[in-house]
């Protein structure tokens, strides 16, 4: 049994939700995004909540359908508030700068890093060394920062790299002899 669909979903004003077919497309200031609702999973809106109920024979029906709800909870909030991911430039000469599309990256290989920001994402440099990605598309603004991420993930000697802000570096002693 699902504990996370039991829970209904509460429409903001301003956010426009509608349903055509197993399509769901949700509307607001932050922009639209659609989702495609399995086959035993059944969406109904009712006064402005959202209820997401399946079909009990069907063995993972259940898991399906929390995981409607939790994707339909997330693109309500997105297109509302939005998300964001903050990532931080730690060493000695990183950093990075933004013209349109285009982040340029120097993080201390030869050449520096040119990262084409996809479309519905904002990618906004604070300072040299930090970076705030925004979007309304939950998955997508976390698939951004982890892309930008891995070109230099932290590493555990001096701790230089790319990181969350809110991430903690686990930090190894250097070899003695």
């Amino acid at each position: 049994m699902s504990r996370v669909a039991k829970q209904p979903v509460q429409i903001p004003s301003g956010v426009d939700v509608k349903i055509n077919g197993n399509s769901l497309t949700v509307k607001g200031s932050g922009g639209e995004l659609s989702y495609n609702i399995h086959a035993d999973v059944s969406v109904e809106i009712n006064d402005n909540i959202i209820t997401v109920t399946w079909n009990e024979t069907a063995k993972k029906a259940g898991a399906q359908a929390g995981t409607a709800r939790a994707s339909i909870s997330n693109m309500i909030t997105g297109v509302s508030k939005g998300f964001e991911k903050k990532l931080t430039l730690v060493g000695v000469g990183y950093r990075a700068q933004v013209k349109g599309n285009l982040l340029t990256m120097a993080l201390g290989f030869s050449n520096p890093i040119e990262y084409q920001v996809p479309a519905g994402i904002t990618v906004v440099a604070n300072s040299q060394t930090e970076l705030l990605i925004k979007g309304s598309d939950k998955q997508q603004v976390g698939q951004v920062a982890s892309e930008i991420r891995a070109y230099r993930p932290p590493e555990p000697y001096k701790g230089k790299g790319v990181r969350y802000t809110d991430e903690y570096v686990v930090r190894k002693a250097a070899k003695k002899k």
